[in-house]
């Protein structure tokens, strides 16, 4: 992991997404939402309300099962960028490739050992969002210099190989694409790791998602190339994918599933985020509108940092430490059961963002 000193000239709006992201992540590391949830009458609008800040249960599409695919295609902005300063200095295809290879292994070694440390002893599984984007930053670095149609037709690849792996290899007793336990993807599980996700979570969600990250690494291009010309390509594509991916969905060709990232999954999550990065775009960067952003893009420019110490350290320790003080505290002064949950969730995340602003005011940038 390297330590950078602050860089000048950043793309301020993909700080601020990248910002956002990992405190939506944070806040639910710390419990907010659970404990928000239970603090609210069950069945009111409330209540289902904060539906939204958890993942659906299978076919649909939440607003939380949107935080994931926005994480890959942020990364691919950010390769993107990295690539071609790499460029600038000279440094050859080799060279990158290396610099790439590299930093491939360090996120599977990190996603490894996020889920690696149990109870009940060690395991090696391989659902962990870093995991995976050591996939799909390889697959986006490989086709880097192609032409933006053949990078194109290597996500419509990804989409359809998922689309024929779990329709057609009929593996006895996994061979229902789309139910939870009795798919492609579990029977993968078996054999990657010996087990499957009672949640429904699978490895090879690599395959699709890696659309996400090949498509944040265009958009990367298209905004170094273009500027704000950019703009009319990324709403283009963003129509294409959510109309795609709500159609194949409504008309019962595939179905919605972010735990197995159907096509439909990734195309109508895609299209989301090709939103979000050309609304921000033009807001911060085209328009100049940067008031109010620093709360966001100190944690975003720490962000593989931060969530790996809130789901290693924190989740493992500095949680439950944290509100064993806050809970303690309040209960001096009488404090009802509901409101010191939130108050405590509200303290961890608070030291959290801290320890990013520590970082940030020392110059002090974490990069795998």
């Amino acid at each position: 992991m390297e330590i950078q000193q602050k860089t000048q000239n950043r793309l301020l709006s993909l700080d601020f997404l990248r910002g956002l992201i990992m405190i939506l992540l944070a806040l639910e590391s710390a419990g907010l939402y659970e404990n928000l949830q239970e603090a609210t009458v069950e069945g009111g609008f409330i209540h289902n309300a904060l539906d939204q800040f958890f993942h659906h249960p299978w076919n649909g599409l939440r607003f939380w099962d949107l935080i994931q695919p926005g994480f890959m295609y942020m990364a691919g902005v950010a390769i993107a960028y990295s690539l071609h300063q790499q460029n600038q200095k000279g440094l050859t295809w080799n060279q990158s490739f290396i610099k790439t290879l590299r930093r491939c292994g360090l996120l599977f070694f990190w996603g490894v050992l996020d889920y690696a440390v149990r109870p009940a002893g060690l395991s090696f599984e391989l659902w962990d969002v870093l995991t995976q984007l050591s996939f799909t930053t390889l697959a986006a670095f490989l086709i880097f210099r192609w032409p933006p149609v053949w990078q194109i037709l290597t996500c419509v690849f990804f989409l359809l190989l998922t689309e024929v792996l779990y329709r057609f290899t009929r593996v006895p007793g996994f061979d229902q694409p789309f139910t939870d336990q009795l798919n492609f993807g579990n029977y993968m599980d078996l054999v990657l790791m010996n087990k499957i996700n009672k949640g429904g979570w699978v490895a090879i969600n690599c395959i699709p998602t890696a659309v996400h990250t090949i498509a944040g690494s265009l958009t990367g291009i298209w905004l170094i190339k273009y500027k704000n010309l950019a703009l009319k390509n990324i709403l283009i594509w963003a129509v294409i994918s959510l109309t795609s991916g709500y159609f194949l969905d409504i008309v019962g060709i595939t179905p919605i599933i972010k735990r197995i990232a159907t096509t439909s999954f990734t195309l109508a999550s895609l299209g989301w985020c090709l939103l979000a990065m050309a609304a921000v775009y033009w807001w911060i960067d085209q328009k100049n509108h940067k008031k109010g952003l620093k709360f966001f893009t100190i944690v975003g420019m720490n962000s593989i940092f931060i969530y790996l110490f809130f789901e290693i350290v924190g989740s493992r320790w500095f949680n439950g430490y944290i509100r064993a003080i806050s809970d303690g505290l309040l209960q001096i002064i009488h404090s009802p059961t509901q409101l010191t949950a939130i108050i405590g969730s509200l303290g961890i995340f608070s030291l959290y963002w801290g320890l990013c602003f520590f970082l940030y005011k020392k110059g002090i940038f974490f990069k795998l």
